[in-house]
């Protein structure tokens, strides 16, 4: 396995960085990762994670909610009820940024299609990219999705999305500043990109600490405040118009973190942090568990 061990910032290049604490990779290998953070602009990264060319078996599993759709066990029951809600939302969330009913769309990383389907289902031109090539597969079986490999992203013309969404994805991108390039110039002149990401700095973040699931190493590359997402708009000259809280997440992710913890599920103590974690973020949004960043040229 060829590994990243990196002495300065991913996102503002800063030699101000430090290991913050050490995760366990429960989903697969088992092995642990050192998480860093900048002092400089609050980003925290996963130090020795596999490089590209090597990452790949760190998603070979049956419980990968978003390569394999699986609804084995009750956190993943929960998951698809609550899913059909959000995919909904997320629709509703995209029209009013982008002021259209229906227009064109790229969603990267689609998984197994559950959102891409939606939007097309609504009237939206859907492209979208998935870099897994089983998962793909599981896109054409299940919604007769022609998914492209993420390779391609760098191949589309300039210009020609109304919408760019990446849910829970940028935290997997190895090349951070090149997609993030890209999807500007991808844009068109009001274009809107929706990017949605697990927030350290939530409340539920802190009570799980080292076991807190959305730190998911080392899949998750990066793990993002929204001080490090202002500073990496703001290195490709792109406005933040709005962030919007994600409510659910807290409850899904608290009950990953729960069996992490404790080797069980505890939906009672799970549901219970996912609260206060909600409540801490009902007078400052920017402390919800995930966070939808709306961004613009």
């Amino acid at each position: 396995m060829v590994i990243i061990t990196r002495n300065t910032c991913p996102v503002c290049d800063s030699p101000a960085v430090a290991k913050i604490l050490t995760a366990e990779d429960y989903t697969v290998s088992h092995q642990s990762f050192e998480i860093w953070q900048c002092e400089t602009c609050s980003l925290r990264f996963t130090q020795n994670a596999p490089d590209l060319s090597s990452v790949a078996v760190f998603y070979q599993s049956d419980s990968y909610i978003s390569h394999t759709d699986t609804d084995k066990g009750i956190i993943n029951k929960l998951y698809h009820r609550v899913r059909k809600i959000t995919l909904q939302r997320k629709l509703r969330l995209i029209e009013r940024a982008t002021g259209m009913p229906k227009g064109s769309l790229l969603d990267i990383g689609a998984g197994t299609g559950a959102f891409a389907h939606t939007a097309q289902l609504a009237g939206w031109q859907v492209t979208g990219l998935e870099p897994d090539t089983a998962t793909r597969q599981r896109a054409a079986d299940s919604y007769g999705l022609s998914l492209q490999d993420t390779g391609a992203l760098f191949q589309l013309p300039a210009a020609s999305f109304d919408a760019i969404t990446m849910w829970h994805v940028l935290e997997h991108v190895h090349d951070l500043h090149a997609y993030m390039e890209q999807i500007k110039g991808l844009l068109k002149k009001n274009g809107r990109a929706l990017i949605a990401v697990p927030n350290y700095t939530s409340y539920d973040a802190g009570a799980y600490k080292q076991y807190w699931a959305a730190y998911d190493v080392p899949r998750h590359l990066y793990h993002f405040s929204p001080a490090a997402i202002r500073n990496l708009l703001n290195r490709h000259g792109l406005q933040l118009l709005a962030v919007k809280p994600m409510w659910y997440d807290s409850f899904y992710i608290s009950m990953m973190s729960e069996q992490y913890k404790n080797g069980k599920n505890n939906f009672v103590k799970a549901v219970w942090t996912g609260l206060l974690s909600n409540a801490a973020a009902l007078f400052n949004r920017e402390r919800c568990s995930s966070l939808i960043y709306i961004i613009g040229k």
